[in-house]
């Protein structure tokens, strides 16, 4: 079974998030599928923040996280590491 190693307070944002209301499919659309609504979710979303910077901190490849797709945490990841972030 793996450990999850945050903390309960870390991941509380996910009691609130609005993600919780919607099916998996929004925030994991099939490839080639549009993120748009599920941005828009994202961007209403209190727990925005500390959503994206779970998936970050998790590197998270699938899916929406805190309103970003995999492509643009991936290029978040590149630009941060190249010291423009």
């Amino acid at each position: 079974m793996p450990m999850n190693t945050m903390t309960e307070p870390e991941l509380a944002w996910q009691e609130t998030a609005l993600c919780a209301q919607a099916g998996p499919e929004f925030f994991f659309p099939a490839p080639g599928s549009s993120t748009r609504e599920a941005k828009q979710l994202c961007g209403a979303c209190e727990g925005r923040v500390a959503c994206l910077e779970y998936a970050l901190a998790n590197d998270e490849r699938f899916g929406v996280w805190g309103g970003l797709s995999e492509k643009e945490r991936l290029r978040m990841r590149r630009d941060q590491s190249r010291g423009r972030g």
